[in-house]
């Protein structure tokens, strides 16, 4: 009954008028924002994260959470079309779409993301529905040491998720918690590296570093002169987006076993949609009887991953909304939202604000029914957008920024700190030193100073105590075995690859 009641709570939340305006907005928002390379989800939450200050925290949510599904939607139209992916997600889409749209059949692989997108989005939320109150009736005994080791484990997991480098995603991480220390120290009062400036006694705003290091540096790595911008063909009519009978007999497995595979990999703290969309293709790839038609048009290498992002950006809301660790950027700003609003993510969000997390669910379903409408008849649309030119896109993206940060404070300030924010994005970019463990770090910092000082004025300064609790030493030990295992394997590859390179030099000299 309390299953019934929670939905009745979100269907009268999520069909107001209001929200079901804020779910339509952002839906076509995510669309146009995938479609167009170089940009990105991230980017265009980023972006919008100032102008939702006025909203209250459900349509807010419902926005920013309808551009991030509906972009996943769109990621795929620039891949299967240009060769270009829309997000990091819709990277393999290229693999097999493109190869179609080389065949004259774009409209087939359009068609059948749209349906895979839907259906993974679907299965995936009614996941979480399922999945998210059994979590709260464990997280609910959590205390300041059990917060502090589950942070620590998300900020972990998403630096090792971000890239192939341990110490570089830490070494950002770690960055970002410092930046987090700047400002007015809630327990003393006292100003820490504000440098005598009074607006930074409120610390830096994630919103700034957000659309700094993922939307500023964005648009000047996309301005480099040897990037090339293709033109799409034109899409002839529905009857050419139809697959035929044997690509949709071969979609079916595929679309199920990549919702499937990206509804349990989504749950994970850093794994998110990016990393469930290549492990569904490779799954294809093992499972099929003809693995040598992947990356010629085989229209499950296109179904698969789509079917698989989606389904994990919608579980991805299990550890992000009900034990505060985002699974990836995305989730990182979804989190910095609440914090924003005055909401403290954790367990506790769901028995507190009830109509803010059955509501964004039922709004979320809303959304993927909305974006069936906008992707499948607009296709045509979204093939014209891609053709716009760059030098009329980026400069409207710069004043769009400049705009939302001078509102963050109605300083001038910030737009220094936001051309120094992605000066340093853009060199971080070319060091391969990824952005988000840094945005993690910075808007988590606070919170684990927090919980750490918490549990330590409780133990009487003893650091012991967040061991004594078995739930917060159990974590610190999954902490301490991921850092293990991910520095183990990352020294046997470099010893592989150097026993690999030898065998090949002493082959060469035989030879010679």
């Amino acid at each position: 009954m309390d299953a019934l009641s929670n939905l009745g709570l979100g269907f009268d939340v999520a069909f107001s008028w209001a929200n079901l305006a804020y779910c339509l907005v952002g839906v076509v928002l995510g669309t146009l924002v995938g479609v167009l390379p170089g940009l990105g989800t991230v980017t265009a939450i980023s972006m919008l994260l100032p102008f939702t200050y006025g909203l209250d925290p459900v349509g807010a949510l419902i926005m920013l959470s309808g551009i991030f599904y509906g972009g996943l939607y769109g990621g795929s139209t620039a891949s299967i079309l240009l060769n270009l992916p829309g997000t990091p997600a819709a990277a393999v889409a290229t693999l097999d779409g493109y190869p179609l749209a080389q065949q004259g059949r774009a409209g087939v692989p359009l068609f059948m993301s749209a349906i895979s997108s839907f259906v993974g989005g679907c299965v995936g939320l009614a996941l979480v529905m399922v999945a998210a109150p059994a979590i709260v009736s464990i997280a609910l005994e959590f205390g300041p040491a059990e917060y502090f080791s589950m942070m620590l484990l998300g900020l972990l997991a998403a630096a090792m998720a971000a890239s192939s480098s341990l110490l570089r995603s830490i070494g950002m991480a770690l960055v970002g918690l410092l930046l987090g220390l700047v400002g007015m120290d809630v327990v003393s009062g006292m100003m820490r590296f504000t440098f005598g400036i009074p607006i930074m006694a409120e610390g830096i705003s994630f919103i700034i570093a957000a659309m700094a290091l993922f939307g500023l540096a964005e648009v000047m790595t996309n301005l480099e002169p040897h990037i090339k911008r293709g033109t799409p063909r034109r899409i002839a009519g529905w009857r050419a987006m139809m697959p035929t009978r044997d690509e949709a007999r071969r979609s079916i497995g595929a679309i199920l076993r990549g919702t499937g595979l990206g509804a349990f990999l989504g749950a994970l703290p850093g794994a998110g949609p990016t990393v469930s969309s290549f492990i569904a293709y490779t799954v294809e790839t093992r499972v099929s009887r003809e693995p040598e038609r992947f990356g010629k048009g085989a229209i499950e290498g296109v179904v698969a991953p789509e079917a698989a992002n989606n389904a994990a950006a919608q579980t991805g809301y299990i550890p992000t909304l009900t034990l505060g660790i985002p699974g990836d950027a995305v989730g990182a700003l979804i989190l910095g939202t609440l914090i924003m609003h005055g909401i403290a993510p954790g367990p506790r969000v769901i028995s507190s604000h009830p109509d803010l997390f059955w509501g964004l669910l039922v709004s979320m379903w809303i959304g993927n029914f909305l974006l069936l409408w906008v992707n499948i008849p607009f296709i045509g649309v979204w093939v014209k957008i891609l053709s716009i030119p760059y030098r009329i896109l980026y400069p409207a993206i710069m004043i769009f920024l400049c705009i939302g940060v001078y509102s963050v404070a109605n300083s001038a300030f910030q737009l220094i700190l936001l051309a120094g924010f992605g000066a340093a994005g853009y060199l971080l970019t070319k060091l391969d030193c990824p952005a988000s463990p840094l945005l993690l770090g910075l808007i988590l910092g606070p919170m684990i100073e927090e919980n750490l000082r918490r549990a330590l004025l409780l133990g009487r300064g003893d650091p012991m105590v967040l061991l004594e609790s078995p739930i917060s030493a159990g974590i610190l030990f999954v902490c301490a075995a991921l850092l293990l295992w991910t520095a183990a394997s990352s020294f046997r590859r470099k010893r592989d690859g150097a026993v690999g390179r030898t065998e090949s030099g002493q082959e060469q000299s035989w030879n010679a």
